[in-house]
This record gives structure tokens, sequence and C-alpha cells, in this order.
């Protein structure tokens, strides 16, 4: 009895691993794919999925709010960095190669976020914002912390069928971006409102 609790235990942290490495690959393909797809893509009964997430909702929001955490562990990594400008640097790099938008961004208004993760998300834009300000001497006029926002959003829309191609190619397009920021002169028009940032995370009626 007492020797195999631990065999099952080690079996259900694997089983969990495995489905969230599938309900990623199936919802970032398609928003729409039922749950089944995902226990299908995992290699596990429906009933496995089912004793962890409640259902696709609790999938997506657990995927979102692992992204979220990872995007705060890259923030409070760079924020180590003496020189803000590198701190800049290392944060978004750290956040596109770890394709954190894919995880949030791709699967705002798919669920109702919890609490925690409002909690989270405002950790986040203080962490993003204090970074910001930091490497705000370096940038070019008119800059804003929501354009950040969107340049993200841009890398994580690179996507080709080879995962290694596809991290080569964000490196290189946030290499151009970066090389923006820094430039001379001022941005036309004016930067994007919090409600056009923030507006995919209502949920439709």
């Amino acid at each position: 009895m007492t020797s195999a609790a631990p065999g099952r235990g080690k079996q259900a942290v694997r089983n969990n691993v495995a489905i969230l490495a599938a309900a990623r690959e199936v919802f970032l393909a398609d928003q729409r794919a039922p749950i089944s797809a995902v226990a299908e893509r995992a290699g596990v009964g429906i009933s496995a999925l089912y004793r962890r997430y409640a259902g696709k909702e609790d999938l997506l929001r657990t995927l979102c709010h692992d992204g979220l955490r990872t995007f705060i562990g890259e923030a409070e990594r760079a924020g180590a960095e003496s020189d803000g400008w590198t701190a800049l640097e290392r944060f978004l790099t750290g956040v596109v190669e770890a394709d954190v938008h894919s995880l949030t961004v791709h699967l705002a208004g798919t669920f109702t976020p919890t609490a925690e993760m409002r909690a989270d998300a405002a950790r986040a834009n203080a962490l993003a914002g204090a970074l910001f300000e930091r490497a705000r001497p370096h940038m070019r006029q008119g800059v804003a912390l929501d354009d950040i926002a969107m340049l993200l959003e841009m890398c994580a829309a690179v996507r080709v069928a080879d995962p290694g191609r596809t991290t080569a190619l964000r490196r290189r397009y946030l290499s151009v971006l970066l090389d923006g920021l820094r430039a001379g002169g001022s941005l036309p028009g004016p930067p994007p409102t919090r409600s056009e940032v923030n507006g995919r995370w209502r949920q439709p009626s």
C-alpha cells in the first residue's frame, strides 16, 4: 500500500507535465479545440485530465498563469542588472525566448482570471514599468510602456514550422525592434491606450 503511493504520485506529475505541454500545442494552434484533443495529444485518458483540471477554462487559465509567472521571473532576474538599458534588453529577450506572449495574450479572453492572477498581473506591470523607467534615458522620444507590450506581441506573432527557426527569427526581429527604441528622433502618432492593450482580456458576452 505505502510503496504504491509514491509511484502514483510520480505518474500524476508526469501526466500533468504531458497535459500542460499538449494543451499549449493544441490551444495555440486552435483556441476552439476540445479538451479531448489535449488528452489525446498528451497520451492520457480524459479521466486523468479531469482529475487535475475541472474543464477547458481551468486548463487555459493555468497555461496563462504559468506564462504570467514566467514574465515575472524574467523581470525579477533582469532587475538585478546595474545598467538600465541592459536590464530592459535582458528582460525582453527572456520574455521573447520563453514565448510568454503566446501563453498570455493569445489566450486572453478565453477564461475568467482569478484574484491571484490579477495580483500577479499587477506585479508584472509594476516590474515591467520599473525596468522601462530605468531604460527611458536611452530611448527615443515618445516611447511609452504600452509600446513595449505591442512589440512583444509582434515577436510572438513570428512562428514557422521549425521551433528552432522560430526562436532564431524572433531573436533577429527583437534586435531590430531594440535598435528602433534607441534610434534618434520621435515616434509618429500616440502610443496604444490602456484600453487597447487590455481590451482583449474581456470575455465576449
